[in-house]
């Protein structure tokens, strides 16, 4: 009887709670806030490919093509922290035009590429200009960003947790009810490409013949709020 009773108690005592276990009701919404700001770094893949007769000589002509292409930066004022190897290449060129036989080899080519980040905007179309003339025939991309993005990143969060929380008070007050506490805070997004400009609004930035046109960049941040419905 003493067991009984005991489990009677633990029964009793468990009902609140189990009673209380009642599925909160909530409003989830997504905010968004995007910066533009004007970039101060650009990002540029430059490099240089030769062709040769053997693999040693194709080499060796590109080493000598990139390594006048890391000095020209170097004169442009680029520091070596900006200046980084990223695609190193080595390999035979075939010959297909014989129709039924296996393909020759005719030669070999040889390919390097370096990124190189330029701190001076106004100094971009001067840098590559520059490295063409030094001996670069090859150009695989150029990219504006920021050197810091941190603070306006953080100005993006802020934006994007006021239009969740403006979303959440609209649909709480259409849909007659009172918004409560933050029950979770979850973030996506960041930084975005640069967002295409007209020319005419652009600055523009040139040395040689080369003309930079920046733009700017945008600094986005998603947030996916969920709020808890007061009763």
């Amino acid at each position: 009887m003493r067991f009984l009773s005991t489990f009677a108690t633990i029964l009793v005592l468990a009902m609140p709670a189990m009673a209380a276990d009642v599925p909160v009701a909530t409003i989830s919404v997504t905010g968004e806030g995007r910066i533009d700001a004007q970039p101060d770094m650009a990002t540029v893949s430059i490099g240089a490919t030769n062709e040769a007769a053997t693999a040693a000589e194709a080499l060796d002509a590109n080493s000598a093509a990139v390594a006048a292409v890391i000095a020209r930066l170097k004169e442009a004022g680029i520091e070596d922290r900006d200046i980084q190897t990223s695609g190193l290449s080595l390999g035979p060129r075939y010959d297909y035009s014989s129709s039924g036989r296996e393909p020759t080899i005719t030669g070999y080519v040889a390919s390097n590429t370096v990124t190189v980040r330029i701190r001076a905007l106004d100094t971009v179309g001067a840098v590559l200009d520059g490295v063409v003339a030094g001996g670069a025939n090859t150009l695989n991309g150029l990219s504006f960003g920021l050197q810091d993005s941190d603070a306006a990143m953080d100005k993006a969060r802020r934006r994007a947790v006021a239009d969740a929380a403006r979303k959440a008070a609209l649909y709480a007050k259409a849909a007659g009810v009172t918004l409560g506490r933050v029950l979770s805070i979850s973030e996506q997004g960041g930084f975005q490409p640069p967002r295409p400009m007209m020319m005419a609004e652009a600055s523009m930035a040139k040395g040689g013949d080369v003309p930079v046109a920046p733009g700017e960049v945008s600094i986005a941040s998603t947030v996916s709020i969920i709020y808890e419905i007061a009763e």
